[in-house]
């Protein structure tokens, strides 16, 4: 994980003032990856103390704007925060309990920007959830049976 200078190259980087708040939250993303906004308001609050909701959805907004997290939202689910940017990967989701892990593209570095008919649109990311059952939920549904 990135020391605390490399979160102020970061955040200097993308023209934003380096701030504790900011820092918090750019940690918790990066040591939680997928995290849910309550989760991230959680480790922000072990390391400042009291943090308001508020002022923690608005880091969020910012850092996602400047680039430096990414925001999903799959089908059904809350938002969450993943600190991996800059590259076109996607995500499988557990139907069972809800557990996110990246996938790369399977084929070449972006095929997926290569829609059959663009419409006109210029593509520059593709959004692509593939669905099934963790290892740790299908041990379990079958154990059960």
């Amino acid at each position: 994980m990135p020391t605390t200078p490399d979160f102020d190259r970061m955040l200097r980087g993308a023209a934003l003032r380096v701030t504790r708040p900011r820092l918090a939250v750019l940690v918790a993303v990066h040591e939680s990856p997928h995290a849910d906004t309550d989760s991230i308001i959680g480790a922000v609050r072990e390391s400042l103390g009291e943090v308001s909701h508020q002022a923690v959805y608005d880091v969020l907004r910012v850092l996602t704007g400047a680039g430096l997290v990414r925001r999903i939202q799959p089908s059904g689910s809350v938002a969450r925060y993943e600190s991996r940017v800059g590259d076109n990967h996607h995500h499988v989701v557990c139907r069972s309990c809800g557990v996110i892990a990246d996938v790369d593209c399977a084929v070449d570095t972006t095929p997926c920007l290569s829609a059959s008919n663009d419409h006109g649109f210029v593509i520059d990311e593709a959004e692509v959830i593939y669905w099934g059952v963790c290892p740790d939920c299908s041990t379990t549904h079958s154990s059960t049976l």
